[in-house]
């Protein structure tokens, strides 16, 4: 891995996780198609490569925490004033409690979905697929919500299980994380901008909990001093800058249009990629 790849893998990553267009998918195609045009092959599930995602991962996270540290300090302080005095009237502390909700319930379905969703990395083809339904299910969402009487800006503990649930369902490949709970939000009754802040605030402790005890637990540490750090840490750094600047435009972008331009790329880029590695597997042929 070289330190331009990183860099390139950093900006997939910072666009793609908060874009509704599945980072999983886009590091997937990124990685095969460099290794298809340098005539070579790359092992997805090498140590490095996994914690290179993982890092990735952690770049979003620094810059979702630096975008909404305000909200997520009231959130962390009267969530846990709340659970010393039981009272979750406040705003913020209901917040935490459907953050902390929706995450078991994405635990719930991610988890034993781990081992497939790990394999299909190496399948192309079959992540364009799922790629194509993440477009469908954003377009129905749209449509759903467009011909809908009332939308609301207050979430409840339906709001949190569901889109928790879909989350879980977003471990494979091509299912966009953003896109699927997004769509929920829409699909519940949730407005765009208040879907799209609570799916933002909704991975948090999803990639804190991956970042920390998947490294501890499946990589050797041995096998660290033979990581290309340099090229590592810029990448987890481009990651972070890339999707800090998402986070803001793509906030404003959803408060006045529609999702249908990610559903069309969706199912565009599915469609692309699918053609792509058919005609490089029969070209082999």
């Amino acid at each position: 891995m070289t330190i331009l790849q990183a860099i390139i893998l950093g900006i997939v990553q910072g666009l793609s996780e908060f874009l509704p267009i599945s980072s999983s998918a886009h590091i997937v195609f990124t990685q095969n198609i460099c290794a298809v045009l340098n005539g070579s092959t790359i092992d997805l599930g090498s140590a490095q490569q996994v914690f290179l995602s993982i890092m990735l991962h952690v770049g979003t996270l620094i810059a979702v925490l630096i975008y909404f540290r305000k909200e997520v300090l009231e959130i962390t302080k009267d969530f846990f004033k709340a659970l010393w005095t039981r009272d979750f009237s406040s705003a913020n502390a209901k917040m935490g409690a459907f953050i902390l909700i929706g995450t078991v319930f994405t635990v719930l379905v991610a988890y034993p979905l781990k081992d497939v969703s790990e394999k299909l990395m190496v399948y192309p083809q079959m992540v364009a697929f799922l790629l194509i339904m993440t477009g469908i299910v954003l377009f129905f969402s749209e449509f759903k919500s467009k011909h809908q009487k009332e939308h609301t800006d207050k979430l409840s503990l339906k709001h949190a299980i569901l889109i928790g649930l879909a989350q879980g369902v977003a471990a494979f490949p091509g299912f966009s994380r953003s896109g699927w709970t997004i769509a929920t939000g829409l699909f519940t009754g949730l407005d765009r901008v208040t879907s799209t802040k609570f799916s933002f605030l909704l991975v948090i402790p999803i990639i804190l909990g991956t970042s920390i005890f998947y490294p501890m637990l499946e990589i050797n540490p041995q096998e660290l001093a033979t990581f290309n750090w340099t090229a590592i840490l810029i990448g987890t750094a481009v990651s972070a800058i890339v999707g800090y600047f998402c986070i803001k435009y793509f906030l404003k972008f959803v408060a006045r249009f529609s999702m249908n331009f990610f559903a069309y790329y969706c199912i565009i880029a599915g469609l692309i990629v699918i053609s792509f590695f058919t005609g490089i597997a029969l070209g082999s042929n």
